[in-house]
């Protein structure tokens, strides 16, 4: 199984060659990048620009983009207005999230990727026949525009009553979309638990978000670390037991507890693959 990582790990900093740099040394072949605006500025053309003439030199590939959650540079902070939610009832509201995320998928017309991360709602939203409806109309059309630029996107399941394992299930039936799931551990655990998520989810998986937490908090812990209470054993074996279909990919949350962050990830990846 493939370890890759995201630049989650380093959201709270503009994302720089530099930064991609010390990825490739530490040994990961692939990175997820995060499109929050503070770290990657999926509509700064310059931003795009050096890092694509970056990518085209190095070894390390851009497996995948994570969708933007948020317009601002402040993780929503700055209001409910800057929140990205392709369920929003309004067509107006709507349609304006979903310009939002094909500026994201532009992307891959400088640096190619193969899969756009995707979330249905934001946290705590509640399950509802309009928002199953907006979000079909959302998908159908970014999906159509994604495929034009190479793109698969994947929908994650999230903390809410839309993106649970079964909801997601429930979505994809209801809908001829038939898209395909990006495995999170963390929000599992935080949910009915992985082993139930994953059942449900196990054949359409293409990648994953591996991270740990309390079980309460999305704290995106370094797995093993103190405070994590998922059963990293019986996720290991759950994850190991459809070898190739997808990868490791860390996403993890730099408390500026580690010396070296990226060294750490490696070696907690490592870690779950020994177990």
């Amino acid at each position: 199984m493939q370890r890759l990582i995201s630049s989650h790990l380093a959201v709270g900093h503009r994302l720089t060659t530099s930064w991609l740099g010390k990825v490739e040394r530490a040994g990961f072949p692939a990175v997820e990048i995060f499109c929050a605006r503070q770290h990657f500025d999926y509509r700064d053309s310059l931003q795009v620009a050096d890092l694509g003439h970056w990518f085209r030199d190095s070894e390390l590939k851009l497996h995948s983009l994570h969708s933007p959650m948020f317009t601002d540079e402040v993780w929503g902070r700055s209001g409910p207005d800057t929140h990205v939610n392709i369920t929003e009832r309004g067509k107006v509201e709507r349609l304006h999230w979903v310009d939002e995320i094909k500026r994201a998928l532009e992307v891959a017309e400088t640096i190619p990727f193969k899969y756009l991360i995707q979330h249905l709602g934001v946290t705590g939203q509640e399950f509802s026949e309009y928002s199953i409806d907006a979000a079909f109309n959302s998908l159908e059309e970014l999906q159509n525009f994604a495929r034009q630029r190479g793109v698969e996107i994947l929908l994650e399941n999230t903390p809410n009553d839309l993106s649970t394992a079964e909801r997601l299930e429930l979505f994809n039936n209801m809908t001829h979309l038939r898209l395909n799931y990006c495995f999170d551990t963390g929000h599992a655990h935080l949910g009915t638990g992985v082993q139930h998520e994953f059942e449900i989810m196990s054949s359409h998986i293409r990648s994953t978000h591996v991270h740990g937490n309390d079980g309460k908090e999305d704290s995106h812990l370094f797995p093993l670390a103190e405070g994590d209470t998922v059963a990293w054993p019986d996720t290991m074996k759950l994850l190991k037991s459809r070898p190739g279909q997808y990868p490791l990919m860390l996403e993890l949350r730099d408390y500026g507890t580690h010396s070296n962050p990226l060294d750490e990830a490696k070696r907690a990846s490592e870690q779950l693959l020994e177990i």
